[in-house]
């Protein structure tokens, strides 16, 4: 078995615990969920560094897992920081296991050359923002849906097994809110430094193209949505439609159109 694929498994494999551990009741931000979530940000992580060790790469399988370590480590800080931001691993997690499963079903792609013309602190600023911005963003979508499914529970008058290990409906939302606005911020650093590269490869400072297209996209509806969420009070499952459909968006502008260049037409 060749190393990327035994490292990929052994990631894989390092997610299924903090993605059970939500579900065994109790707990909390105890020693058991620090030690788990170590151990689910060891995994991606080691595979990333000995991925990355020759030089950037920029293949669908790199994208993906360079992805679920950086949204880990983003979410490590929102459990610390926020009460209930602990509780986003109920769906967080699994959600990140199938993009390493994606990443490991396709790793075999290569990616495409970077850009070879801009200063290099330009391209990985561009880079970083472009991660930070997507990790973000996942939370955003995360806290959204839980936001949805409580909301949905509580009209019921039906508490399940899933909803009592979410945040709570306003502690979701107030998650949501304050992960959107970082998301506008980043989002925004990373049309401009990435304008920057373009500049410097082509001396053309936007090129509009679909990534450029959707990542535009993608910032209006969350300044719309911060907008609206302030002046109209827009929550529950419309907010949680509109993150969606950025996070789909900003999917598409990233790894959907990592997916197409490398694996479908590759």
């Amino acid at each position: 078995m060749e190393t990327m694929t035994l490292l990929s498994l052994s990631a894989l494999i390092a997610l299924l615990p903090a993605a059970i551990l939500p579900y065994r009741g109790g707990g909390g931000r105890d020693a058991m969920f620090w030690m788990l979530l170590l151990v689910s940000i060891a995994g991606p992580l080691v595979l990333v560094i000995v991925a990355f060790a020759p030089g950037w790469r920029t293949g669908l399988a790199p994208a993906l897992w360079v992805t679920v370590a950086a949204t880990i480590g983003i979410y490590a800080l929102v459990a610390a920081f926020a009460r209930e931001g602990w509780r986003l691993a109920a769906l967080l997690y699994p959600y990140l296991f199938i993009l390493g499963l994606i990443a490991t079903i396709w790793q075999g792609q290569t990616g495409r050359a970077m850009a070879d013309h801009a200063p290099t602190q330009w391209i990985y600023w561009h880079i970083a923002f472009s991660l930070a911005t997507y990790a973000v963003l996942t939370l955003a979508a995360v806290a959204g849906v839980c936001a949805f499914l409580q909301e949905r529970a509580l009209k019921a008058k039906k508490e399940t097994i899933m909803t009592r290990t979410l945040p709570s409906l306003s502690s979701a939302e107030g998650l949501e809110l304050t992960l959107l606005g970082l998301t506008a911020i980043i989002l925004l650093l990373g049309l401009l430094t990435g304008m920057a590269v373009q500049y410097f490869e082509s001396g053309v400072l936007l090129i509009v193209n679909h990534k450029t297209l959707f990542s535009l996209a993608t910032l209006a509806i969350v300044v719309i949505l911060l907008v609206a969420r302030r002046t109209s009070g827009l929550r529950g499952r419309k907010a949680a439609r509109l993150v969606l459909l950025a996070y789909l968006l900003l999917t598409i502008a990233y790894p959907g159109v990592k997916f197409v260049t490398d694996v479908l037409i590759a």
